[in-house]
């Protein structure tokens, strides 16, 4: 089961990669995660994007790329995987369909959490998090016990700056800009599925379990 998973900041991507990762047993593959993989092996594609990220510049596309064909041809994404925050443009999901194709492969689902944008700043608005030992809490689904000190430690809470309002108001609109295009290009695809992702954690895994497992679902 080939995949790819989207999802804004704040919708819970990385906690339902997570359960996909689990419950069907296939890897989850985030680009972040395999450049900083190749540049600590010092492969040759690695060492191309350190020399790149040392100097201040952005990995280009071809080596992404590069970097992501080597990770797919792995032997534990025979059976499947679940590819998060790649691709982010129109031309490398034409890339990674030529990357498939060459390994006999296809993107079997693209599922996109939806969220609406006000509950999404509501969500990463409210995250606080501890400035000594790092728990994490949300000033209205897991408030501390006294109002801006650690459950913990009885440290001063700390709101993170990409967490304040205008500038997850900013990321939004900067996912929205990205994603709207890829979204269009896999509708047309037929493999785009919209899943409703408020409620329960668990309501939401069952929603995706419902696209993956073949069961009726509705598809907004």
């Amino acid at each position: 089961m080939y995949l790819i998973l989207f999802g804004p900041p704040g919708a819970g991507k990385g906690t339902q990669a997570e359960f996909i990762v689990q419950r069907f047993g296939i890897p989850q593959i985030s680009t972040g995660d395999i450049l900083r993989a190749a540049v600590k092996a010092q492969t040759s594609l690695g060492l191309k994007a350190k020399s790149i990220m040392d100097a201040g510049g952005l990995v280009s596309d071809d080596v992404v790329l590069g970097i992501v064909s080597e990770r797919l041809s792995m032997p534990d994404c025979e059976r499947g995987f679940v590819l998060d925050g790649f691709p982010r443009t129109i031309p490398q999901a034409d890339e990674l369909k030529s990357i498939l194709s060459n390994m006999n492969r296809s993107i079997d689902f693209v599922i996109s959490l939806e969220v609406n944008n006000i509950e999404l700043v509501q969500r990463l608005s409210g995250r606080r998090a501890c400035s000594a030992c790092g728990k994490g809490y949300h000033v209205v689904n897991a408030p501390p016990r006294l109002d801006g000190v650690c459950d913990i430690c009885g440290s001063a809470l700390l709101q993170r700056d990409d967490d304040r309002e205008e500038s997850v108001t900013n990321r939004l609109a900067v996912y929205d800009q990205q994603t709207a295009p890829l979204k269009a290009y896999y509708l047309s695809s037929g493999v785009l599925r919209s899943v409703d992702g408020t409620g329960s954690v668990s309501q939401i895994q069952e929603r995706i379990c419902s696209i993956l497992e073949g069961q009726s679902v509705d598809n907004p």
